[in-house]
């Protein structure tokens, strides 16, 4: 029997040849195998669409691409991976020298067994990525070059999928489908998302869960423009990436800083006792920079393991199936739905016997717990509920307070609630 960790992975190793863009084909055909997992709405926004300050651009899809000798052997080929081409390349069909071809091609000197990753959305370019052993074994003479690609108007395109809960109030998970193949800076989180929605599912939270898949900064920016009349709905958010190698979870807090969800995770972190980093905002890195955006303000922090740029294989071929691992991709899931735990659960209450302290053992609350191995913990769990039930403190705020572990203090409220002594 799979676990969990171990589909994940299966779904990486599913995506990871596609050719993704933050347009095209590659695009849709990673949706669609997400599809499979989940029912997705799917938007697709023409080309022109101007979205906040930006505007949508051509649609960029390939189908073949490769530098061949004078024997017609292909030195560089889009075939065995789609790192080759530099991302939006224009078509080119034509003959030049090694010398001339060079400014084109792109390398790691200090890695040269691995191929790089770069892109030129928005500035017409064509390039190739090798890696530098690879460079360095081609001798002086003519070489064919040859991209098939397209820039033409067409779409954006993301899709959602809403998990509904008790209260329209949404907590948004959002992640980017726009890398090639790059299985931590990408499907590591695409797959993580998946598997968090399918568990959500399966309960009946009391919030509503948006999950984007969207490319990134045009398409987060496109989603926002898109929705700006309802913001106000998105209370917290979480954007997923780097979610499945081996270094410690990291949890990049929201501009804000004190968000409910930076709270929170901060607390699930600490409890777990997980070796992890708490990062402090800054205006560099994923989608969160345009949900935290001044304009907008959301409360979306980002969960990785190891954050973009600080590892290696970064954007390099060396960042493959291989290096993520199931028992990472799993603890990140973990994480998700125990923060998601809290943040659902957590509420202000309010004392109904608040005068005195009310006798809890002819209400068999005591009695309820004697015996257990946390009776001691779970009494003091009531009386730290009623002492701060004034209405303004919420249950986070009573166990950060007292040092109790959140679960047993919700449990407490649960108890208080059913003998009618505190109200949400």
């Amino acid at each position: 029997m799979t676990t969990v960790g171990e589909e994940m992975h299966a779904l990486v190793e599913r995506l990871y040849p596609l050719c993704r863009s933050i347009t095209g084909d590659g695009v849709r055909a990673t949706l669609d195998i997400v599809g499979e997992y989940l029912p997705l709405q799917t938007h697709e926004v023409p080309t022109g669409t101007q979205v906040l300050d930006w505007t949508v651009p051509q649609e960029w899809n390939i189908r073949d691409a490769y530098v061949a000798d004078a024997a017609g052997n292909r030195v560089v080929d889009f075939a065995e991976s789609s790192l080759h081409v530099l991302g939006y390349s224009v078509p080119v069909s034509t003959t030049m020298p090694l010398s001339e071809l060079r400014a084109h091609l792109h390398t790691l000197p200090d890695h040269p067994k691995w191929v790089p990753y770069r892109t030129s959305y928005y500035k017409p370019a064509w390039g190739f990525c090798l890696a530098q052993e690879a460079l360095d074994a081609l001798p002086d003479g003519d070489y064919e070059v040859r991209i098939d690609s397209t820039l033409a108007d067409g779409h954006l395109t993301y899709a959602e999928h809403v998990v509904p809960g008790q209260v329209p109030d949404e907590v948004i998970v959002s992640c980017h489908v726009c890398h090639p193949s790059l299985a931590n800076d990408n499907l590591a989180g695409i797959a993580v998302a998946t598997y968090l929605a399918r568990a959500l599912a399966e309960q009946t939270p009391y919030y509503t869960y948006r999950f984007i898949f969207a490319p990134g900064t045009i398409g987060a920016i496109t989603w926002l423009a898109r929705n700006a009349q309802r913001i106000e709905q998105v209370k917290h958010g979480l954007v997923l990436a780097c979610a499945g190698d081996r270094g410690q979870l990291t949890y990049k807090q929201s501009r804000r800083g004190d968000a409910e969800i930076d709270r929170v995770m901060r607390h699930v972190l600490e409890a777990s006792e997980r070796p992890h980093r708490i990062a402090e905002f800054t205006p560099y890195g994923y989608d969160e920079r345009q949900y935290c955006s001044p304009g907008f303000n959301l409360g979306v922090g980002s969960l990785s393991r190891t954050p973009y740029a600080g590892y290696p294989e970064y954007h390099t071929s060396a960042d493959n199936p291989g290096f993520v691992t199931p028992q990472a991709m799993a603890d990140t899931l973990a994480v998700c739905r125990e923060a998601f735990a809290v943040l659902d659960r957590n509420r202000c209450y309010l004392n109904l016997s608040p005068y005195g302290e009310p006798q809890l053992g002819k209400r068999g609350l005591y009695d309820a717990v004697g015996g257990r191995s946390d009776t001691k913990q779970a009494q003091l769990a009531m009386l730290w509920v009623l002492s701060l039930s004034d209405g303004e403190h919420s249950l986070l705020d009573v166990a950060e307070r007292s040092g109790l572990p959140f679960g047993a203090v919700a449990a407490a409220a649960d108890a208080l609630g059913a003998a009618g002594l505190v109200k949400a």
